[in-house]
């Protein structure tokens, strides 16, 4: 993994904006009408390319695919695993439930938008899971590889991204396992091989895993926070037995509570969960710090510091919001951090998450996330000037 020896490198969290007509196609078969498979890949080959160059000129250092041949950072997998089927619609959110007049507005504003829901249509497991062709994700690296050789020198390193088998576990309806330890086991075994095809690929390995810190208000809202905890404890444990094999410096974990623009007071707060998610045997941890409801919790480094080898990439663009961030604030919060990590070389730039989880789902307009991912390569050397000085 890349580190900011001599200033402050960038990246991202995954996901970027899709075209139009693509993101069209995705919400078309999610919602079951049948679309043609060839025109999706087309679609998808060519939004790669666009949007390799689209990072490449905004300054990204650290950068992927865009998950552009993916509907969402999870559901994708529908198509890649056995024993799905059925359909089930997700607990609501805690943070949402407190308040009606928003959730209504929350919801509206759903129901009108062309996107891959996150809320209904959710398969279930009905049938043992086991990853169906290797030869799925393969063919993804692959074809990213390609475009990296199409375009010389566009990023300092490459990264691409697979959920973690928690947000599998809570998100598909278990059942035809008797535990949710076997549950989350055999999703850990399927989704070792996209783990190792992507660092066989000679990529960056990027876990998402919201379900981390956003099942405590989802799943386990009405529970105690000591039950959460527990859960994190065992999703990081089947993490490490999926990614064993693949050195710890070639993975990073993302965790975040949750892409969406609501309350977000019911969050359990990251000092409650951190020292299980420093228990994950990976190179560095992916948090949101420019959120208005977690932008001080870089301060809990400072008691539960990362291991000498690890690094962090810094949220310090809110994915979520159409303002474009200055230049000096991305700045000032990448210097605040640093000083807790207390190794500048430790610290690299990114998002708090990702613009586009599931097609048509993302907040930010898309010249607009082009706009802030410049303004945090303009950040970054902002606080490199000063601290690299």
């Amino acid at each position: 993994m890349e580190r900011s020896t001599s200033r402050i490198l960038t990246t991202h969290t995954g996901s970027l904006p899709r075209p139009r007509e693509l993101t069209r196609l995705y919400a078309l078969r999610a919602s079951g009408e049948v679309v043609d498979t060839g025109e999706i890949a087309r679609s998808g080959d060519q939004a790669v390319r666009d949007v390799v160059h689209r990072q490449h000129a905004a300054g990204i250092d650290v950068g992927n695919n865009g998950e552009q041949q993916r509907d969402s950072f999870f559901l994708y997998l529908k198509h890649r695993l056995s024993g799905l089927g059925g359909h089930w619609e997700r607990p609501s959110r805690a943070d949402v439930d407190r308040y009606p007049e928003f959730r209504r507005m929350f919801m509206a504003s759903h129901a009108t938008r062309t996107e891959v829901s996150a809320f209904a249509g959710l398969p279930k497991a009905i049938g043992e899971v086991r990853y169906l062709d290797p030869e799925a994700i393969a063919s993804e690296c692959r074809h990213f590889r390609g475009v990296l050789a199409a375009t010389p020198g566009a990023f300092a390193e490459a990264f691409m991204t697979a959920p973690s088998p928690g947000i599998l576990a809570m998100a598909v309806r278990n059942e035809y396992y008797d535990t949710l330890e076997a549950w989350l086991a055999a999703l850990g075994t399927a989704l070792t091989v996209e783990y190792q095809a992507i660092a066989a690929h000679g990529f960056l390995l990027q876990i998402d895993a919201p379900d981390l810190a956003l099942e405590r208000h989802v799943t386990f809202k009405d529970r105690p926070v000591t039950d959460f905890v527990a859960f994190v404890e065992t999703v990081v444990a089947t993490i490490n037995r999926a990614i064993a094999g693949i050195p710890r410096e070639r993975v990073r974990l993302h965790v975040c509570w949750g892409n969406s623009e609501t309350p977000h007071d019911c969050d359990v707060p990251l000092k409650d969960i951190l020292p299980a998610l420093l228990k994950a045997e990976v190179g560095g941890l992916v948090l949101p710090f420019a959120n208005p409801r977690h932008a001080h919790e870089f301060r809990c480094f400072e008691r539960f510091p990362l291991a000498r080898d690890q690094v962090l990439v810094a949220g310090v663009i809110d994915s979520l919001t159409n303002f474009v961030e200055h230049p000096e604030v991305v700045a000032d919060r990448l210097e605040r951090i640093a000083a807790v990590i207390g190794d500048p070389t430790r610290v690299i730039a990114g998002t708090d998450c990702g613009f586009d989880t599931l097609a048509g789902w993302g907040r930010v307009a898309p010249d607009v996330v082009w706009a802030k991912l410049a303004s945090l390569t303009e950040g970054a050397r902002l606080a490199s000037r000063r601290l690299f000085a």
